[in-house]
């Protein structure tokens, strides 16, 4: 789990991100404020999403985020590193890339709106050319435009 700050009409809002371990962003969460209830609110909103209960969850040094994970999640793991969450922070740019031609965001239900559609279209195409053939490269490939066609609700040419 990692926060982000972003920019919104002038003011510094909260971009919680949580991160599984192949680096596939699982949620997003915009809010206004870095405390116990925001916290709170993301283990919530992130729990109910994945329909699973982590083994282990990474975050960075806050205090308000191990408060909030040993109220909701007491049976589970929390670990507090910068090292470990290298996912979370390598998973930041294209956000970022997406952000600056769209010149910001507008408003926080706008950056909600947008972030949790980037989400599900962008993780399959963070494809780790390094470990994959060309052939294997292009079947995977292939099969992230369908994901994205579902998540948008329109065809993409490539």
């Amino acid at each position: 789990m990692d926060k982000v700050f972003v920019r919104i009409r002038g003011k510094l809002h909260d971009l919680w991100r949580a991160v599984d371990q192949q680096g596939n962003v699982l949620d997003v969460l915009v809010q206004s404020r870095r405390n116990q209830n925001a916290a709170r609110r993301f283990f919530r909103k992130l729990l109910k999403g994945l329909r699973y209960v982590p083994r282990i969850v990474v975050t960075d040094k806050l205090g308000s985020d191990g408060a909030a994970e040993r109220e909701i999640l007491p049976s589970v793991e929390h670990r507090l590193s910068r090292s470990l969450n290298n996912h979370c922070e390598v998973s930041r740019p294209p956000i970022r890339n997406r952000e600056r031609p769209m010149r910001r965001f507008t408003s926080a239900r706008h950056a909600q709106q947008f972030l949790a559609t980037h989400t599900p279209v962008n993780n399959p195409f963070q494809l780790r050319s390094h470990c994959l053939s060309a052939d294997e490269y292009r079947a995977a490939r292939d099969r992230a435009f369908p994901t994205c066609r579902d998540a948008t609700a329109t065809d993409l040419v490539v």
